[in-house]
């Protein structure tokens, strides 16, 4: 059972401070950290960027609110296409995940409590495919300090106008003349073999031995960066494979619609901090 001292009351406000470290010595985390005696749950934040660009600070408006209702949110820095192609930030989120694990006590993080990730757009696309590879050796490869017992695996993921199936969004892009994320996925995967083999959907559609961890999306009606229809296929499929995931629809809402503060990200906040509790509720009724 969860101890008293980390479970999740959504109603509760903490006074956020910041810590900015590192996770290796050339990959950047920043610490948004509950006041209080703790410990707390924690959550690790993937930027979007179409996999070249974007920085840790992208997820903000989120992380913070979040981490103000008893979460320790970590959001990471990654390598970056086209210098780092596919799988690098899947193997750094695998390793950022270690760390944390092997890092609980130093940040006030409850070892015991679930563990989440969260991934904004092509930062969903690499959160989801961590959560359901977490052994994988390609994405394992590097050991951490003081680590060597603990895996990637995650509890829950919650994800933002993610690119789950990114093979079908470049075929989308490059049908619709978006040339900018055409470009940003070559650079990335360099192939459509990788754009498949790096995949969600395929993943599912393949029946592999993934993991399927408690699954939210949140995704824009207006989206034209990614078509609501990716999303409301992967939530068919998951389901079918046993997974649990529930998909929320924001009407007329644009992509990386949460980049910003306003109505819609406050209701995406709000989603997520009740999506984190049941994860809570329901290890502490185990």
């Amino acid at each position: 059972m969860t101890p008293p001292s980390s479970r999740y009351d959504p109603d509760v406000h903490f006074d956020v401070e910041t810590i900015d470290t590192r996770y290796r010595d050339d990959l950047a985390a920043k610490v948004y950290r509950p006041r209080g005696t703790g410990p707390f749950p924690a959550l690790i934040d993937v930027h979007g960027g179409a996999w070249n660009f974007g920085t840790l600070t992208g997820g903000e408006h989120v992380d913070r609110p979040l981490a103000g209702t008893g979460l320790v949110v970590i959001a990471i820095d990654f390598r970056l296409a086209p210098d780092h192609p596919y799988p690098a930030q899947v193997s750094d989120l695998n390793l950022a995940i270690r760390w944390v694990k092997a890092n609980a006590a130093k940040f006030g993080i409850d070892g015991d409590a679930p563990l989440g990730v969260i991934g904004h757009s092509s930062g969903g696309q690499t959160a989801i495919l961590s959560a359901m590879r977490p052994s994988d050796a390609r994405y394992a490869a590097e050991p951490v300090d003081g680590g060597a017992q603990v895996d990637a695996s995650v509890d829950y993921v919650m994800t933002l106008c993610p690119v789950i199936d990114p093979h079908a969004r470049y075929v989308y892009a490059k049908e619709n003349g978006q040339e900018n994320l055409v470009t940003a996925t070559e650079a990335y995967f360099l192939s459509e073999d990788a754009m498949e083999e790096g995949n969600p959907q395929v993943a599912l559609d393949r029946g592999e031995g993934i993991e399927k961890p408690p699954l939210l999306i949140l995704q824009g009606t207006a989206d034209v960066n990614v078509p609501m229809s990716i999303s409301e296929r992967f939530t068919e499929s998951y389901q079918a494979a046993g997974g649990s995931v529930r998909l929320e629809r924001f009407e007329g809402v644009p992509h990386l619609f949460a980049a910003k503060p306003g109505p819609d990200t406050d209701r995406a906040v709000a989603l997520m901090k009740a999506f984190v509790s049941v994860q809570m509720t329901a290890v502490a009724s185990v």
